[in-house]
């Protein structure tokens, strides 16, 4: 079953890999996709280093309740 499982995964990124390859709209739609994925990766990063140093938004909504 696991060995089905992988050969199906493997195959399915062939596939997808060679249709990325032949089209150019593809190409382009996964290059945006990446980017923008990237970019709400940093945005998220930027969040939590934000709340470590103490600068945190949440925290502060969090404690107005509480008060």
């Amino acid at each position: 079953m696991e060995k089905m499982f992988c050969l199906g995964i493997m195959l399915g990124a062939l596939g997808g890999a060679l249709l990325v390859a032949n089209s150019y709209k593809m190409r382009s739609f996964v290059k945006k996709s990446q980017a923008e994925f990237v970019d709400k990766m940093n945005e998220m990063m930027d969040e939590k280093l934000g709340c470590k140093e103490g600068d945190c938004p949440e925290k502060s909504d969090t404690e107005k309740k509480k008060k």
